[in-house]
This record gives structure tokens, sequence and C-alpha cells, in this order.
């Protein structure tokens, strides 16, 4: 009698890569919601670039490689790199800004490695540093939300495709009047002029928790994020460890230093926290994989992240943490590895 055989795996696992890249992208539509209503369309026009670039320079690497296309092509996981990195950019970036950033992450930071499964670094935060690093100007042009009117002039959809394609604004319209600083940049900004934290927040561009729409919108990331929990893409370990590290060194020192150091909620509520806990930090490939393992880097990202936002020069720091935590990933795992059943310590 002959028995039929197939190759490894024979196991089907619960869930494949295109049905997980799913969820994160749906996990993503109320982030994206809550960013148009309060900075407007330049996210989806920064979509639609990141996804057909992204697209395109997967398709090329493929063939370089040898590699089937479309099997790999319809993962998803291109386009959950391409919306990552839409996020994480300003509304109004110029559009061979925004392909440049996005061919460096799939093609470098993606596929140089080995492509899915094999890269060190997350792709997304890789490609927004070099950006971040290289164009820091047009990085860091951001729309104030525009349910408050803390600018003298605004972006309509019409302006916003004309900066994204050409560059510039139209004649009537100048940077100083239509961007402002982000919440953790005039904070940062304004502590360095020996302001008080009090005063600061007393302006109009903050709110309860922290800026004005960023609280919202990390609201937003917060609940795709829990929906990503239910739905058991994500563990919990890397975002519980990256948001107690980042929280709790903040309290530490607003206990301490309560007009030179803003509050826990500030921090946990501002700037790319929630995206960087639920999404990024995340990302199965480079993050560490034991529960221990996922413990430690989690809170090494949260630590980092205050670090950066209060003595470094970028007032963010999500970015360049998660990558110095995916560089420390595989000794992480080294010296959490679990116990071997049977093998006990000599």
């Amino acid at each position: 009698m002959r028995f039929a055989s197939t190759p490894a795996p024979h196991l089907i696992p619960p869930s494949s890569v295109p049905e997980v890249m799913r969820d994160v992208l749906v996990a993503l539509i109320p982030a994206a919601i809550v960013y148009v209503w309060f900075f407007g369309w330049g996210l989806i026009i920064n979509l639609l670039i990141t996804t057909v670039v992204a697209a395109g320079t997967e398709a090329v690497m493929l063939r370089l490689r040898d590699r089937p296309v479309r099997p790999e092509l319809t993962d998803y996981s291109a386009v959950v790199t391409a919306a990552l990195l839409a996020f994480a950019l300003p509304p109004a970036t110029p559009i061979w800004i925004t392909a440049l950033g996005t061919v460096f992450a799939i093609a470098i930071a993606k596929h140089v490695f080995g492509g899915l499964g094999f890269n060190p670094f997350n792709p997304a935060m890789a490609g927004y540093v070099v950006l971040l690093v290289s164009f820091p100007q047009e990085l860091n042009r951001w729309l104030p939300p525009g349910t408050l009117e803390l600018t003298a002039q605004s972006l309509s959809l019409a302006d916003t495709l004309t900066v994204v394609f050409t560059g510039s604004l139209p004649a009537q319209l100048d940077w100083d009047g239509v961007t402002m600083a982000t919440p953790l940049d005039d904070m940062q900004t304004s502590l360095g002029q020996m302001r008080m934290v009090p005063e600061v927040l007393a302006r109009p561009a903050y709110g309860v928790f922290g800026g004005a729409g960023w609280s919202w919108l990390n609201l937003s990331f917060a609940v795709g994020g829990l929906w990503l929990l239910f739905r058991g893409v994500i563990r919990w370990h890397i975002p519980f460890s990256m948001l107690t590290g980042l929280g709790l060194t903040a309290a530490v020192f607003h206990f301490v230093g309560p007009d030179s150091h803003p509050s826990m909620t500030f921090h946990l509520f501002s700037g790319a926290t929630m995206l960087g806990a639920f999404f990024i930090a995340t990302d199965p490939v480079s993050a560490a994989t034991s529960e221990r393992g996922r413990l430690i880097y989690g809170a090494g990202i949260g630590i980092l992240v205050y670090t950066i936002r209060t003595w470094a020069k970028y007032p963010d720091g999500v970015a360049f943490a998660v990558l110095i935590m995916n560089a420390a990933a595989p000794a992480i795992d080294y010296f959490t590895r679990p116990r071997v059943f049977g093998h006990g310590r000599r």
C-alpha cells in the first residue's frame, strides 16, 4: 500500500500570514479615521503613495531574488509596512521623500536580509529613521489639529496635494502659518527655555492627557491594539511592559520634579506611544520571542523612549528605541531561553 505524503509543515496553523496582516490593517482603521478628522487628508495620500511604492518595490525585489511574486505580494506584509510608515510621516510630506522611505523599508530593511521572517529591524521604522535623519525639516512639518484654530492658515485637500506633489506651498501660504510643533517638540523646546510644565500645558494646544488631537489619536491606536489582543494577533507582554516602562519612568521623574518633567499621562498619550506599543514593537520577527524576553524587550523600549524624549535631540524617540531594542533582541532571547523539559540547571 502506498501512502500519500506532503512536505512539512504537516500541521495547519490556526491563522495564516495574510489573515494576520489583514487583522492589523483592520485594527488601524479607527486611528485612520481619527487622524483624518484632526489632521486632514494627508494620511490617505501618504497611504496611497506608500502602498503603491511598497507593492512595486516588493515585486521588483522578489523578481531579483528569483522568488514567486504573487504569493508573497498577496500576504499583505508590504501593505502593513506601508501603512505604518504612512502613519509615522507628517500629512504633507513630499512624494519623493515618502517614496524613498518606502523603497528603503522594503528593499533594504526587509529583502536585503532575506525577506519576511528574516529582517532583524522593523522595516517601517528603519525607513522612517532614514528619512528623519536625511530630511529633518520636512519630517517636522506637522499640521495642527483641524478642530482648533492654532495657526493663522490651514491646508485644504487641494493645498495638501500641491505640497505632496510639488514640495511647495501655494503662493498665498507660508510654512510658519500652516504648521506647528508637535506637543512633544513644543514641550522639549519650552523646557529648554526654562519654562515650567504647568505653564506649557496651559496653552490651547494641550488637552487633559496631552496634545489636543494627539491624545485622541493615541486612544484610537490603543483601541486597535486591544482588538489585536482579542484576536490573538499579538500578546500582552510587549505592550504592557513598554507602557509600564515608559509610564513608571515618567512618573518617577515627575514626582521628583513636576515643574521640569511632564506627567506619565502626557507621555503615554503623546507622539507615537500607542502606535509603537501595539503595532511596531510587537513585530514578531524583530522582537524578542521568549515570554521573559518580551517583557525585558518592551520595558527597554519604554525606558529608551523616555530617555530620548527627555535628553536627546529627537522629541519622540519611539522609532529609535524600537531599532535599538531590535538589535538587542537576539541577546535577550539568548539569555532568557526557557529551560528544556527534563534538563535542570548544572
